[in-house]
């Protein structure tokens, strides 16, 4: 089963807004604003799969020992139950638009093994005064600004830009290409994702991949029904890892790309050169 803010568990807003207060008093100074994106601010949030994304705003960067008493605290409290996605970002850095956009310190699942040898060895390889930039944080960006939820702070509109079309249309492009070569490894989170940048690029929608799912079984050929049904089903279970035959999974991919190639942007022959 999914959810989505308003009507989750309140065992998963307590969780949230627990892991802010924490996060807050390590950083000692309070957020601009913390915001939700991704599936739980859009709905198909899947309690056994999908992350929490948040996005937080601050007046000044963070300290070292603050970013490091983050990963040390983010380390426990993730995936305890529910894993968290961290972005957080001085008011200036978002103000000051730019593409890839820098931030100030990031957390993830896909961060944890070398965060982990980080703080074991005392190296300031990841944690450190230098800027970072991330390709993601534009769609991230586009998704808060359409279908964010403000936590706590000022709102939405007064904090985030417009971000503009081409960097929105190449960040999520750049996981596009990802998916294309990785179906068989992660085939429900790419064909979903696929299918999503597909009707993004179709019809300017901005949705979650639970949404992607319905629009898909609706709107692809017939031939790919039942795979995007199995698809979507193991989305919204815990049996997110089950098999599928790869000759159906290279058919979806390979009608997929060719429709995008069809579309013919000059930003598409461009990131595909």
């Amino acid at each position: 089963m999914s959810y989505k803010w308003g009507t989750c568990p309140q065992e998963i807003q307590d969780f949230v807004f627990e892991s802010i207060s924490e996060m807050v008093a390590i950083m000692d100074r309070t957020p601009i604003g913390v915001y939700l994106h991704g599936s739980l601010a859009m709905g198909g949030f899947n309690p056994n799969n999908s992350d929490i994304d948040l996005i937080i705003v601050t007046a000044q960067p963070l300290s070292n020992k603050q970013k490091r008493e983050l990963v040390r605290f983010l380390l426990e409290r993730s995936s305890q139950p529910f894993p968290l996605e961290i972005s957080s970002l001085t008011l200036s850095q978002i103000e000051n638009w730019s593409y890839p956009t820098p931030y100030d310190f990031h957390f993830s699942e896909f961060w944890r093994a070398r965060y982990e040898v980080e703080l074991r060895s005392g190296t300031a390889l990841y944690l450190n005064n230098e800027e970072k930039t991330d390709v993601d944080l534009a769609a991230h960006f586009t998704i808060t600004h359409h279908r964010g939820i403000v936590l706590s702070g000022q709102p939405i509109h007064e904090i985030f830009p417009s971000v503009p079309h081409e960097d929105y249309l190449a960040s999520i492009l750049e996981d596009y290409k990802e998916c294309l070569g990785k179906i068989h490894d992660k085939p429900v989170y790419c064909l979903l994702n696929l299918i999503r940048v597909y009707w993004y690029l179709k019809e300017g929608k901005i949705c979650s991949k639970e949404e992607a799912g319905v629009w898909g079984i609706k709107n692809l050929p017939k031939k790919f029904t039942v795979l995007i049904e199995r698809i979507a089903e193991a989305y919204e279970s815990e049996n997110i890892d089950c098999t599928f035959i790869k000759r159906d999974l290279n058919e979806a991919r390979d009608y997929i790309r060719l429709q995008v190639e069809c579309i013919n942007t000059d930003l598409i022959n461009e990131i595909f050169e």
